[in-house]
């Protein structure tokens, strides 16, 4: 394993790592056993894409337009706090059937909607990916093909283990209490991330 890929491995995983809103979607959908393939395919590939962007050398979007940066902020404000305040309102009412192994919340557009909206209308993901990690890419001039080709690894590969590894945990949330729990924790999740986007952070 090159050194550029190993590097590139190491800082996209530490960056993904921390759970976010999306990460939370995927495990809840893991749990589920809903549309995990759909909603870990959407991911990988939206990482893809913001990967090669930044590899590519597109990292300087946010200086060439500012005001698209702020747009896709408060769409991501308004996005986060509804989707909190419907995680918070389940943990509360908890009026369905609360089955690792039960029928999905979601259709399958639903679901890949819900990802798709997660992913794109987090400005953190473009300073991420296309800012952070396509930065550092080209540091290692022709080798950073091979770093983007690692940040990606480190991407796939944690989606597939959260989103399938989630499956371990099943015996855990045949309780609906177990339910109530990862709901509120999303829902203040959710919350958290919109008003530190709000504030800027």
């Amino acid at each position: 394993m090159s050194a550029a890929f190993a590097a590139g491995f190491a800082l996209s995983f530490s960056l993904i790592l921390a759970i976010g809103a999306q990460n939370a979607f995927v495990l809840r959908q893991g749990l589920r056993r809903a549309h995990v393939g759909a909603v870990v395919a959407v991911c990988c590939l939206s990482e893809g894409l913001l990967i090669f962007a930044g590899v590519a050398g597109f990292g300087a979007l946010a200086e060439a337009a500012p005001w698209a940066i702020g747009a896709m902020r408060w769409a991501g404000v308004a996005f986060l706090l509804g989707y909190g305040a419907k995680s918070l309102w389940a943990a509360w009412a908890a009026t369905e059937a609360l089955e690792a192994g039960g029928p999905a919340e979601q259709g399958l557009r639903a679901a890949i909607a819900t990802t798709l909206a997660l992913t794109w209308a987090n400005p953190h993901v473009y300073l991420d990916t296309v800012g952070l990690i396509g930065a550092v890419a080209t540091t290692y001039g022709p080798g950073r093909w091979l770093f983007g080709a690692g940040a990606l690894s480190a991407s796939v590969l944690f989606f597939v283990l959260l989103g399938y590894g989630a499956r371990a945990l099943a015996p855990l949330f045949a309780r609906p209490a177990a339910w109530r729990v990862l709901d509120g924790v999303v829902g203040l999740t959710m919350l958290a991330l919109a008003g530190k986007l709000a504030l800027g952070g």
